[in-house]
């Protein structure tokens, strides 16, 4: 039997349920909303979260795609399935907890008698103890970005290779390899000896269904590599970037950008330029440094000093 909070199921079984996390402000049990598909045949434990982020919705749209398309009687191992972890955020459509004020993905391994989100954290790094991979599933926010993969562990980790390979499986074709913040599950987990990945699928409001389909395919890329199901893959190379540099507005007025996400941009190129209302150029922002447009904000108006974009630099591939 395999059980997470609620949801219990046999070998050869699916079931949902909750995961408790605390109580809302009218005393309202809080329970995250949990599927457990306990494979006919031994294997690996898959653990699959989204929603960390409560803006950050493909991830949502990729579970909700994959698990109907999910036969427990196929499927060797364990699948893990939290559908939405930063419940607060999620209900009020923001990035983060607003119970705390709180990045709930910079609180992990948590805190059973903590804030809101050292709680959820907690509870839910329960289940992540339990797993042999991890896929913590993220896009970039509300901003638009390529689909990529983080690999946040860092270069000198033991476990860095397992956690690169992982993401070359996933394969979305861009790879940000770079130490993450204290308190990411990508960088928690993999101290606990788990390879673990961030998936960040593009950026949007909403959903966006090129994101969500690649999110679907890298699913099941792990799926197949790593033996819950039956099937082959052929990784391909990926552009790895190992830094990332930001570039904010030296003015304010109307981003216009000079260069597509995903393009390659080399040392002194325009970025982007910025003008007033009726079209005067007012700054002209080059690259420091060759790379890739990785980011850029979605709304074309800026004031001085506001980001505007990100370029992964120290590109080779993997």
């Amino acid at each position: 039997m395999t059980t997470l909070g609620t949801a219990s199921a046999s070998p050869g079984e699916m079931a949902v349920g909750r995961l408790p996390v605390g109580e809302a402000r009218d005393g309202s049990e809080v329970g995250l909303p949990v599927a457990v598909i306990n494979g006919e045949q031994d294997g690996k434990t898959l653990y699959i979260q989204a929603v960390s982020d409560g803006d950050e919705l493909n991830g949502l749209g990729v579970i909700r795609r994959l698990v109907p398309q999910l036969d427990p009687e196929e499927i060797a191992g364990e699948l893990l399935i939290i559908g939405i972890v930063n419940h607060y955020g999620f209900q009020v459509a923001e990035h983060r907890n607003p119970i705390d004020d709180t990045k709930l993905n910079r609180t992990y391994p948590g805190n059973e008698s903590g804030t809101a989100s050292e709680r959820i954290a907690a509870a839910t790094f329960g289940a992540v103890r339990r797993a042999d991979l991890v896929l913590d599933l993220h896009q970039g926010s509300t901003s638009c970005m390529i689909n990529e993969v983080r690999v946040r562990c860092g270069s000198r980790h033991r476990l860095h290779r397992d956690c690169l390979e992982l993401a070359k499986v996933f394969g979305c074709g861009y790879i940000l390899d770079r130490k993450g913040p204290d308190g990411q599950l990508a960088r928690v987990a993999p101290d606990e000896g788990i390879p673990t990945i961030d998936p960040e699928l593009g950026g949007s409001v909403g959903w966006n269904e090129e994101s969500i389909r690649k999110g679907v395919k890298g699913v099941f890329n792990v799926l197949y590599r790593y033996g819950f199901l039956d099937g082959e893959i052929t990784t391909a190379p990926q552009t790895r970037a190992t830094g990332f540099s930001q570039y904010g507005s030296p003015a304010g007025g109307l981003v216009t950008f000079r260069a597509d996400l995903g393009d390659r941009v080399d040392r002194g190129e325009t970025l982007f330029e910025i003008t007033g209302p009726f079209g005067r150029v007012k700054e002209t922002v080059t690259a420091d440094s060759s790379g890739i447009l990785w980011r850029h904000r979605r709304l074309p108006q800026v004031a001085s000093g506001e980001y505007v974009c990100s370029v992964g630099t120290n590109v080779d591939e993997y």
